[in-house]
């Protein structure tokens, strides 16, 4: 996997601008963060990008692949202003389960998820490689 940075652009931080790898591609559809019984432990924003995250993790692992394969995440959050708000809490669920891996990233409010409680929904694009 290549991390991409155009030359004369200032340095990602927290995400990748771009990705190039080769491999085996496993999509993950958007999760949420509730358990495997679909029970959300927490209405908390940064618990359920934790748990969100841990259940791309899951599925993942479900193809052999790890969080590192992750080449691109798209979340969709239904409170911009709650997200920017606790950005250093949602920072540290983010390192909990992705540890210093940064793909590109996109996050995109919208006006309200299927799930009612659910505060983002996050979806993954992940390469095996060859």
């Amino acid at each position: 996997m290549e991390f991409l940075s155009p030359m004369g652009w200032d340095r990602a931080r927290g995400y990748a601008h771009g990705v190039a790898a080769t491999g085996k591609l496993v999509f993950v559809s958007g999760q949420v963060g509730w358990d495997a019984h679909r029970r959300f432990a927490s209405d908390e924003f940064p618990d359920q990008v934790k748990a969100a995250l841990e259940n791309v993790a899951i599925v993942l692992s479900a193809a052999g692949a790890r969080v590192e394969h992750i080449a691109r995440l798209t979340w969709y959050v239904t409170d911009k202003a709650e997200y920017l708000r606790l950005q250093r809490e949602i920072g540290d669920a983010y390192r909990a389960v992705m540890g210093t891996h940064f793909p590109a990233m996109s996050v995109v409010e919208v006006s309200a998820l299927v799930e009612d409680r659910a505060k983002v929904e996050i979806e993954a694009t992940a390469v095996l490689p060859s």
